[in-house]
């Protein structure tokens, strides 16, 4: 059963929908996203009936947003609980911390942020909304002069995320404080199958520009990655399944692997894989198999066979964040053309409108292994080479 909702749904997935005839409940949003009459659309009444008939149906969603719509309609299942389990970032520590005994974390209100005392704490540390998306709000305190500085910053992002999306998406009133882990950042897309089994459908490297960077700009993935990381991956998931075993559940989960091979939690989203329809289609760009027909049938990627058949090369999704000082509103035009020629392989070219959702696009690309300048140019970039600003700006404000 498919759940879909604001803000994005890609063509690959209206394709999923079609080719297997899997039911979409017809909710008023996910009418206005698609508007295709041929689709198995079922009533959220027939919904609501056939999860009470079959309890671990498997449920996916393209979006956080129909969060709100499980919570208000399946309160008789599991998961609404299984979702807050994974969802809140508090939560989920309290629930794995046994797993984790070393590992500190602190949740706080949104109005303590003036008057908690963080003296004593450990630097560096991280702080972030316990529900988020996108890295929005998250931020890496590396000194006790920083602290104020910081709060000043949350409490202005904080203002502008509320424009764009709701409290199931991004919770504002409540943060959290953890321990900065080391190592490097992954994605890993994966299900829990009827068994209550993890199931790896992606690993994806999260590069940042820099120690102090925390945004979304480059995820990675490639034969090499599954194959380095998978074993140590799956344990990890085994493990984490002794803690949480929701059934016929999907999960996006990034984690931090140090050099000794050690892998710490560092968020989980439920009910979907990469937010707007994005690991999962770079799964499929990356190793042909289709993510969400294997999530809905419980089946299993035959990783051997997978690298037998497709191209060892680098496959990467670059989110376009506006990190170049311009204001959403400062800017007149983004030259996507001018961004395709900076790439080998451009595969998809997703344009976004920076006033409505505060992101340029997502591209996908495919790049040779001699040819990582590419992906490591626009890590750094601020993306100014592409944007025309209006023409009422100082030249000083470029």
């Amino acid at each position: 059963m498919i759940l879909i909702d604001k803000p994005y749904i890609s063509k690959f997935l209206i394709d999923t929908l079609k080719k297997y005839n899997l039911p979409v409940v017809a909710t008023s949003n996910a009418k206005e996203m698609i508007s295709d009459n041929s689709l198995n659309w079922i009533s959220e009444k027939e919904a609501i009936k056939l999860v009470k008939e079959k309890p671990t149906i498997p449920i996916y969603s393209n979006s956080e947003n129909a969060i709100s719509w499980v919570e208000n309609n399946l309160q008789f299942s599991n998961r609404p609980k299984e979702i807050k389990v994974f969802k809140n970032k508090l939560k989920f520590r309290n629930t794995v911390q046994d797993l984790f005994p070393n590992y500190f974390f602190k949740g706080l209100k949104f109005n303590e942020l003036d008057t908690i005392s963080v003296t004593n704490f450990k630097f560096p540390f991280i702080i972030k909304p316990t529900v988020g998306f996108f890295s929005l709000g998250v931020h890496k305190v590396t000194t006790l002069e920083e602290w104020p500085k910081v709060v000043n910053i949350i409490k202005n992002e904080i203002s502008e995320v509320k424009k764009y999306y709701p409290n199931e998406v991004v919770n504002t009133n409540n943060f959290i404080i953890e321990a900065c882990i080391k190592g490097e950042e992954f994605a890993i897309d994966c299900y829990f199958n009827a068994q209550q089994k993890p199931i790896i459908l992606n690993i994806s490297h999260h590069q940042f520009s820099s120690g102090k960077d925390l945004s979304d700009r480059v995820y990675t993935t490639s034969q090499g990655i599954i194959k380095d990381h998978f074993k140590n991956v799956q344990r990890f998931l085994d493990k984490l399944a002794t803690k949480v075993n929701p059934t016929n559940f999907p999960i996006h989960i990034e984690v931090r692997i140090d050099s000794t091979g050690k892998i710490i939690p560092i968020e989980v989203n439920a009910l979907r894989f990469g937010g707007w329809c994005t690991t999962a289609d770079l799964a499929h760009y990356a190793y042909g198999f289709n993510p969400y027909h294997y999530f809905l049938t419980g089946k299993e990627p035959n990783w051997e066979s997978i690298f037998k058949t497709q191209e060892n090369k680098l496959f990467s999704l670059v989110i376009l964040n506006n990190n170049s000082g311009f204001a959403d509103n400062q800017i007149k035009k983004f030259d996507y053309d001018l961004l395709l020629k900076d790439f080998e392989n451009p595969l998809e070219l997703r344009k976004i409108s920076i006033i409505k959702h505060a992101i340029f696009g997502i591209l996908f690309t495919k790049t040779s292994k001699e040819n990582t300048q590419e992906l490591d140019t626009i890590l750094t970039s601020n993306l100014k080479k592409y944007i025309e600003p209006k023409l009422d700006l100082n030249p000083s404000d470029y």
